[in-house]
């Protein structure tokens, strides 16, 4: 695997980081969850794709990746746990009573768990802001939680003094769509070889059932035939997407300073 520690803005020294900032002030955040993601995979699979794959963004375009973020989104919206249709499968693989994530459970309402984890954002984007950072790119490892980093950046603009800092979120898939067959996925052969690429050693392609038997919250487009060289080449062509975004961004920052900035 690669070496990221050079651009993982935790493990640096102080002059280290500011050396980096001042030459490309750019931020990463990863952000993801915990969730089934196939009997193959590690259930922090969102999480720990994106930060590998924000590290390579930052090793090819400069900037800093900040810890990655599992925790904070609601429990009962878009998680295989509580809203697939072989969600019981999935609880009693995992030894866990179903109504562990029934409508409720979390106590707030879902609003509110998307309030707070927008308010969580919106406080990491003016922490980040407040340590030099012209650029931020928030990574989205779990699909649905793209809509949220979107809300979050938006509203951190609003808010937030001039300078501003621009903040732009994706979630990888959709910046290279038509380029690959499959294209995004639910711990199918584009998430399992993403993985196997970014962070070899984390899977067990051997649990997997045999093509056409029954697959358990995964989907079922060749996911046996998942491959590190496919996982390498997704992850080049969308680094490559990220590095050209990034350097439009500080060349153009202006251009993200007033109401309405095209985000």
């Amino acid at each position: 695997m690669q070496d990221y520690s050079s651009v993982q803005y935790e493990r640096l020294m102080p002059r280290e980081a500011r050396a980096r900032r001042e030459a490309c002030p750019v931020a990463y955040l990863p952000i993801g969850t915990i969730e089934w993601h196939g009997v193959q995979n590690p259930l922090g699979l969102d999480t720990l794709k994106m930060h590998h794959l924000l590290c390579e963004c930052a090793l090819a375009a400069g900037g800093l990746v900040f810890p990655p973020l599992y925790y904070g989104e609601n429990r009962e919206q878009a998680l295989m746990e509580a809203n697939a249709g072989d969600r019981g499968q999935i609880a009693a693989v995992m030894g866990l009573p179903p109504e562990n994530f029934d409508p409720g459970y979390m106590v707030e309402n879902v609003a509110a768990q998307n309030r707070a984890y927008h308010n969580l954002l919106i406080h990491i984007l003016h922490e980040i802001k407040s340590l030099g950072f012209q650029v931020a790119v928030i990574g989205a490892g779990h699909y649905p939680l793209l809509d949220h980093a979107r809300a979050a950046a938006a509203a951190f603009h609003q808010e937030q003094g001039w300078p501003k800092m621009a903040a732009w979120a994706m979630s990888g898939y959709e910046l290279v769509q038509g380029r690959f067959t499959p294209c995004g996925d639910h711990a199918g052969k584009w998430e399992t070889s993403l993985l196997l690429h970014l962070d070899p050693g984390m899977q067990d392609l051997s649990r997997l059932p045999a093509r056409g038997e029954t697959l358990i919250g995964t989907s079922d487009n060749g996911v046996q035939e998942s491959n590190a060289e496919f996982g390498r080449a997704a992850t080049d062509a969308i680094v490559a997407v990220v590095q050209d975004r990034v350097a439009e961004l500080l060349m153009n920052i202006d251009r993200y300073q007033g109401h309405g900035s095209p985000m």
